[in-house]
């Protein structure tokens, strides 16, 4: 009889569907402790992970797993190679969170145009701060350029959503072919650097990995138009954070706007929180009631699917686990 492990809790409508399911059994493991993992995880034909690194100690407590499910998009903290050395496909939800996360980048975008935090405080204050202030100047989206770098499931539908505030919308993907990115009615750019020059704001949705590791560095600030915003809800290995946060402290940029960080959770005090222009959250872009729901019935849908021999190829990272097995 199949057993699924969730690592910490999931929608409850996913363990439903899983519980319902004639001979699978599920288990919410809420203590992730090395000793809790290495009684549990023996029995698990499944895993659906959300936020756990998964390397291969971890991976040595799981004798007889078949399929490790991601709550979610990003893998950078599972370790692939190991999994595929073992035939286990990593599934990931790629359609799930991406309206949550691109309604996050424009709450971004939105927050830092009119200094929502500022006034705010500035309300909250024991004596409060009336009315619109010389030195918390804000601005419109509309008619202003935005610099949108990656052009992915989350990127087309931030595109889509900065045209209809009436914005002009430039892209950066290699992986796209520009008479695509003409056609839904935006401009494609060769150089994303080059391009921040003109954008007033720049926003990123590219994956982690080795080609994207710092690709937004001191020298992309530097070119970035002075006073203009920056938005990243998608890793934060992507970005320099010393570069981000010296960028932001000269006043080269008016805000920013980070949902991601170079070492997560961020558990103690690091200098960049203390940076005043500068809007955060933590990694929640994906974290709506209907956004965690859409993961975990997708998850919950892959084990499923792996189950019964009618796995999805297209959620499969390591798909030649796959080909393996047939």
């Amino acid at each position: 009889m199949p057993h699924v492990i969730t690592l910490r809790p999931i929608h409850e409508d996913a363990i439903a569907l899983l519980r319902d399911t004639p001979g699978v059994t599920v288990e919410t493991v809420m203590d992730l402790s090395e000793a809790s993992l290495a009684a549990k995880l023996p029995t698990a034909d499944a895993l659906i992970v959300r936020t756990l690194r998964i390397d291969r100690p971890f991976l040595a407590h799981c004798p007889n797993l078949r399929i490790l499910a991601r709550h979610g998009v990003g893998y950078d903290i599972v370790d692939v190679a190991a999994l595929t050395e073992r035939n286990i496909p990593l599934t990931i939800t790629p359609e799930a969170n991406a309206v949550s996360v691109a309604e996050h980048a424009l709450m971004m975008m939105l927050a830092c145009a009119r200094r929502l935090t500022d006034f705010n405080a500035n309300l909250r204050a024991a004596t409060p701060i009336w009315g619109a202030q010389p030195g918390l100047p804000t601005f419109d989206l509309q008619g202003k350029t935005v610099l949108v770098v990656g052009f992915g499931r989350i990127g087309t539908r931030v595109a889509k959503l900065c045209a209809a505030f009436g914005m002009n919308v430039l892209v950066r993907d290699p992986n796209v072919a520009k008479g695509s990115i003409r056609g839904l009615g935006f401009t494609p750019v060769d150089d994303a650097a080059e391009a921040a020059g003109q954008a007033d704001i720049v926003t990123v949705h590219v994956p982690s990995g080795p080609a994207t590791r710092n690709m937004i560095d001191a020298s992309f600030f530097a070119r970035m138009k002075p006073g203009a915003v920056f938005v990243n809800t998608a890793r934060g290995t992507i970005v320099d954070q010393r570069a981000l946060e010296a960028t932001l402290r000269a006043g080269h940029l008016a805000a920013a706007g980070i949902d991601v960080f170079e070492e997560e959770p961020v558990e103690t005090p690091i200098s960049l929180l203390s940076v005043p222009n500068l809007i955060m959250t933590p990694h929640v872009a994906a974290s709506t009631q209907e956004g965690l729901r859409r993961m975990a019935m997708d998850s919950a849908a892959a084990v499923l699917g792996c189950f019964a021999g009618t796995l999805d190829p297209d959620i499969v990272v390591n798909g030649e686990v796959l080909a393996r097995r047939n």
